[in-house]
Order: structure tokens, then C-alpha cells, then sequence
């Protein structure tokens, strides 16, 4: 067995093992997922979900969002930071995507197959793999495996990426380490060890339930915080 998919393997087991199967806040369809993400990026999750609540409780239509006044969504989604990028970023995308399919939907992306999914979301300003990675696997059902802050720093750390590895290569890097059907619970298990353990500064490794399989721990031996 090819020595990298053995031990991405094995932690995968530990962290099933630890955290169990993680579950996904409930599917958003396609275009809100879309919208939301793009919200979410260099944010948390809470400063995302307050942006995109206030926006659609504003908007109940994201016509009514792409046709809104510039100044009023980022006035809305301020609070997941950087809104004078994000806002004229989303109204570009709802632009452009009634532009090509002549209505404001994403439904259509279901009858297509995985690539075609990918190349046609990121060909829009402000979605990158990353984004485009989360519709996929959360709201369309298809194989895809996203790659955050958090995944990066700890596949980086555990050695499931080659290093000075670039965000973009690692996805499709992960993506043929882990199985397809492993994506979801090892996208989110590898979030929550990196925001509760496997901390940007100060890891946690003494704590970290699979340090016996992390290159960084052995090469370090780090000491708890």
C-alpha cells in the first residue's frame, strides 16, 4: 500500500475514533452556499453567518442583493470583515451568473459532472478552489475536498503535503491521498483538530490525539501551552 494513503488512512481512523462523524450545518442550495463562502473567507464562522443573515433578512432574493445599492451589502456583511471587497465581489458573481444563464440559479450545476462543476465556478473573480470545493462537496453532493487555513497548516504539519506545497496543488493533493467517500468527515475532523489542537501558534501536541503519526511533533517534540 503506498506509504502516504496508509497513513492518511490511519488518521482518518483516529479522528473518527476522537471526534466521531462530524455533520455539516444543514445543506444550503447551491447560490447561497456560494454567497455565504465567499463570505467566509479570512472570517470565522459566526462573523460569516451574522454577514449572511443580516443580508438576506434584508434580501430575501439574490436578485434584490445583486441589484442592490454597492454601499448598502457592505454596509450588511460587514461583519465578516473586508465587506468593501466581498460586497461589489458577490454582486459581480450574481451579475455575472444572470448574465450567462439568464436567471439567477445554480440548480443547473446538479446535471453536470465533478470537472465541469469546478472549471465553470472558478472562472468568477473571488471564488477559488477552496470555495468552489466547499459548493461542490456540501451543496451538490460531488467529490470534492476543500482546503482552508486550518487543513493546510495541519496536513502541512502531519505530512500529508509535500512541503512549500501551495494551497491550490493541495487540493488536488488531498483529494487522490483520501478516498471520495472520506472527504467530508476528514475536511471537517482536520478543521476541528486545528482550531482546538493543532493551534497556529502554540500547538497543543502533547493533547493532539494523532502526534504519533505528525512529521512535525516527531521532528519537534513540542511542549504543550
Amino acid at each position: 500500500m503506498n506509504t502516504s494513503i496508509d497513513k492518511a488512512r490511519q488518521i482518518r481512523n483516529k479522528l473518527i475514533k476522537v471526534y466521531g462523524e462530524p455533520v455539516w450545518r444543514n445543506p444550503l442550495p447551491p447560490l447561497d452556499e456560494l454567497v455565504s463562502t465567499i463570505l467566509s473567507q479570512n472570517t470565522n464562522d459566526i462573523n460569516r453567518d451574522k454577514a449572511f443573515d443580516r443580508l438576506v433578512a434584508k434580501f430575501p432574493r439574490w436578485e434584490l442583493v445583486r441589484d442592490a445599492p454597492k454601499e448598502t451589502v457592505i454596509e450588511l456583511i460587514r461583519p465578516a470583515g473586508l465587506a468593501n471587497q466581498k460586497g461589489p465581489r458577490i454582486q459581480q458573481v450574481l451579475r455575472d451568473i444572470t448574465k450567462e444563464k439568464g436567471t439567477l440559479t445554480l440548480e443547473f450545476l446538479k446535471k453536470l459532472d465533478t470537472e465541469d462543476v469546478r472549471k465553470w465556478l472558478l472562472r468568477f473573480k473571488g471564488v477559488g478552489p477552496k470555495t468552489a470545493a466547499i459548493v461542490m462537496l456540501f451543496s451538490l453532493d460531488l467529490y470534492a475536498f476543500p482546503v482552508d487555513t486550518h487543513v493546510y497548516r495541519v496536513s502541512g504539519r502531519l505530512g500529508l503535503i509535500p512541503n512549500k506545497m501551495n494551497v491550490s496543488d493541495a487540493h488536488t493533493h488531498l483529494e487522490k491521498v483520501f478516498a471520495e467517500s472520506q472527504y467530508y468527515d476528514v475536511h471537517l475532523n482536520l478543521i476541528r483538530l486545528g482550531r482546538e489542537v493543532c493551534r497556529a501558534r502554540k500547538p497543543k501536541c502533547l493533547q493532539c490525539p494523532i502526534n504519533t503519526l505528525c512529521e512535525y511533533w516527531l521532528t519537534n517534540k513540542t511542549t504543550p501551552t
